[in-house]
């Protein structure tokens, strides 16, 4: 059975993981507001040049562009967008077994030849995988808290050109979108060969017809294309971020919550604990008392 002191050193323990928990949720909630006004900034451009990129491929048919090449997936990369540090809850975990499932069954037979290849984006999956022996292609670590746009264009450069080279005929990218602070969405999207979105091409058909193109529509696609993929990179590494905050936001109000409703209840155990203590001296002074009275 625990001591007095026992009890109370616990409660003192508990206490100070309070004060931390409750720390750590106040910098995550001050870092998710910059991260939200990053993304609202970020997105209206990113959502327009798909649309209108969209709606291009969607009106022209013969297009000769190598990033729009469909091949047979032989050589395949999947980016894997963790985060850098944990307590986090299940944010990156839900990333890894999603990728794990993909490598099992979608891409089992790329695993089987070593074709297929990780870049990983965080320092959670990428001690996971290369513990695991698989073929890391690349690796970026502890970029998300002085996020940079040249960041997006870096790893967007080097998995290009691969597969303008045919090293690459496929690139997926694994990640958590933001949609609030209680909600985080895993998302699967197709990075190369650039596919146009329907939702895109269903918004944008409307307007279609009053744009007049200058110089021509195929000058312009082959313009907007690298523009295109550096947006949605960079607007997935900023929706990855602030979803990790908003997951560490949440487990740290949890875990500041569990740990209050433990204190209440290891105060109750002292509270009867001592009690009990003061209830036995009690009866060991009376019981002496008695002794000395009969003697």
């Amino acid at each position: 059975m625990a001591t007095l002191r026992d009890i109370k050193r616990r409660i003192t323990g508990v206490s100070n993981t309070q004060q931390i928990t409750k720390a750590m949720k106040m910098v995550a909630a001050a870092k998710l507001r910059r991260a939200q006004d990053n993304i609202i900034n970020a997105k209206p451009y990113s959502r327009k040049i798909s649309e209108v990129l969209s709606n291009l491929l969607a009106m022209e048919k013969s297009i000769d562009n190598p990033l729009l090449e469909e091949r047979l997936p032989k050589n395949v990369a999947i980016i894997i967008v963790t985060s850098d540090s944990g307590l986090c809850g299940a944010f990156n975990m839900t990333i890894i077994r999603t990728v794990e499932d993909m490598i099992k069954n979608e891409f089992e037979e790329q695993y089987k030849n070593n074709s297929l290849s990780l870049y990983c984006v965080g320092k959670k999956g990428t001690e996971y995988f290369s513990r695991r022996n698989h073929n890391i292609l690349d690796k970026k670590i502890d970029i998300m808290k002085k996020l940079q746009f040249s960041d997006a264009s870096e790893i967007l450069d080097n998995l290009t050109a691969k597969f303008l080279n045919k090293e690459l005929d496929k690139v997926v990218v694994v990640f958590n979108e933001f949609k609030s602070v209680m909600q985080q969405k895993l998302s699967v999207q197709q990075l190369l060969p650039i596919v146009p979105r329907i939702e895109d091409i269903a918004e944008s058909s409307g307007t279609s017809s009053e744009f007049i193109y200058e110089p021509d529509k195929l000058s312009i696609i082959n313009a907007l294309i690298p523009k295109f993929l550096n947006s949605q990179l960079w607007r997935i590494l900023l929706d990855s971020y602030a979803a990790e905050l908003g997951a560490r936001m949440t487990a740290m109000d949890l875990a500041t919550e569990n740990a209050g409703e433990l204190i209440s209840s290891l105060k109750v155990q002292y509270n009867k604990e001592r009690q009990a203590s003061i209830t036995t001296e009690i009866l060991e002074i009376v019981s002496g008392a008695e002794a000395l009275k009969k003697g």
